[in-house]
């Protein structure tokens, strides 16, 4: 689906808009959520919540944003956390050199790549300013992305805002490890915001400056890699691979995969599974899914192993998680800077503690199911378009409609939706409009079910439940609705 549709029905619908918009000096890269988008994107959140951090036993934290420089220093945010940037002659405009030279040779560039050859690159590709379409730019430098701000009434403490949600997970393990009656390994998770100050923000929420991210550090015993007390239930399972070096991508069982060292053990190959498995719970073809192995060149300066969780859109190939097997990078970092230790001692042994981590974000995942559930078809004269929603993220599982506000059927209707919220069903009432527009207006922001209430409920106490994405209707008895409701939204029966 072109993007400009998305952006179309975003702003229509209340999905998200640009922020400060009534301002000519409204900063880019910023985006606020509406109430329909705010209602999809927190839903998202706990899906994640419970798939991928209550199911698997993990703990959940609300860390600040806002962290002293040292942190920084600590994790090498300061000197490693750099995008190559490129200035136009012509116009002055500032772009991200990797960007520019994968855009014209439609590959992948390594954002770490030296600075000499991204120069080089650009040279030999002819790549074109995307503002002006100069072809002479100064020479590449390497840009810190993140964002300082001074604390206190003299501004002498120097702090940071946080480019993502992982490091106060970091900082909080040993007092959490304690908590947790010691005993590896311990995942900890957090979902919120990060900043970082990107170049040319661009593509609404798929490049930001503020952005939300879902992140799960996992801490374990390297020399237990193999030693996954759950790897029966996924052994068989097939991951969407693309091994660095390989001509493409292939599934993979979990076992498989561990057997021939394609990751690193079966603890690496057990959240992988995890993760596909969450990401089709959104409603993504496994068939759309990779595992993207990443190089030397393209991994971050802490990572041993990388998989990029990619889904295929109309925009390409889009990242929505970084899968990251860190080492003890960061509480060895933390522990030399801090002067604390930061090791832990289980069955005679004292170790720093390795890192798995799956992070994601929150505003991409957001848009990626908006683009593989739009939907736009013909039915006779008319055009409709509607959003494909598992009922489990949509905005509402429900609209409550009384054909008309007379007879008694507006009393009637308001009874009905006040009954399915006291079962806490997300419900949206409507009465306003001809039945066929509040039809699709929900239709149109993913609402998967519509209830129906008219004369012949005064009668025999049944409604009208119409499916969303066949447009088929049945009647339904009243005091069966909250269970059939509750049965469709956790899938355990179809319409």
């Amino acid at each position: 689906m072109p993007k400009d549709e998305i952006n179309n029905l975003a702003l229509r619908r209340e999905l998200f808009f640009p922020s400060a918009e009534i301002y000519s000096s409204a900063l880019a890269g910023f985006w606020e959520f509406g109430p329909v988008g705010q209602a999809v994107r927190r839903r998202l959140v706990d899906l994640w919540r419970k798939e991928l951090v209550e199911k698997e036993g993990m703990v959940e934290i609300d860390g600040a944003q806002i962290l002293p420089e040292d942190v920084f220093k600590a994790s090498g945010h300061l000197s490693n956390f750099n995008d190559p940037i490129v200035q136009c002659k012509k116009c002055h405009s500032l772009s991200r050199a990797d960007k520019l030279i994968a855009e014209k040779i439609d590959d992948i560039v390594p954002e770490s790549l030296a600075t000499a050859e991204l120069d080089s690159m650009i040279k030999k590709h002819k790549v074109s300013c995307p503002k002006c379409g100069g072809k002479n730019f100064d020479k590449v430098k390497k840009f810190n992305m993140m964002m300082g701000l001074d604390i206190g009434a003299t501004g002498d403490q120097k702090a940071y805002l946080r480019p993502e949600t992982c490091q106060s997970i970091f900082l909080d393990f040993r007092r959490l490890y304690k908590n947790h009656r010691g005993d590896l390994p311990l995942g900890v998770a957090q979902a919120g915001k990060s900043f970082r100050n990107e170049i040319a923000p661009r593509n609404t929420l798929l490049r930001q400056r503020e952005f939300g991210q879902m992140e799960v550090e996992i801490f374990f015993d390297q020399d237990k890699i193999d030693e996954v007390p759950l790897f029966e239930e996924v052994k068989d399972y097939k991951l969407n691979l693309w091994p660095d070096g390989a001509k493409g991508t292939k599934g993979i069982s979990c076992s498989e995969a561990a057997k021939k060292k394609t990751v690193s053990g079966k603890f690496i190959a057990y959240y992988l599974a995890r993760v596909q498995q969450f990401y089709e719970k959104l409603g993504i073809p496994v068939k759309k899914m990779r595992f993207r192995g990443l190089d030397k060149d393209e991994k971050a300066f802490y990572a041993r192993e990388t998989w990029d969780f990619e889904v295929e859109t109309d925009l390409g190939w889009i990242e929505l998680m970084a899968c990251n097997y860190r080492t003890d990078y960061d509480l060895a970092g933390h522990a030399k800077q801090s002067k604390q230790d930061l090791s832990v001692n289980e069955g005679g042994k004292k170790f720093v503690p390795h890192i798995f981590e799956l992070s994601a974000g929150i505003d991409r995942a957001f848009y990626v199911v908006l683009d593989l559930a739009f939907r736009k078809e013909k039915r006779g004269k008319e055009e409709r378009i509607y959003l494909m929603l598992p009922p489990k993220i949509a905005p509402f599982l429900c609209g409550v409609f009384p054909l008309v506000k007379k007879d008694g059927l507006l009393e009637k209707a308001r009874e009905i939706f006040n009954e399915l919220n006291e079962y806490s069903f997300d419900v949206v009432f409507d009465e306003k409009g001809s039945i066929g527009k509040r039809y699709a207006r929900i239709d149109e922001i993913g609402v998967p079910y519509a209830i129906t209430i008219d004369y012949d409920t005064m009668k025999d106490n049944t409604v009208t439940l119409r499916d969303r994405d066949s447009m088929e209707q049945k009647r339904v008895k009243v005091e069966e609705l909250a269970e059939l409701l509750w049965k469709l939204q956790s899938e355990k029966e179809k319409f």
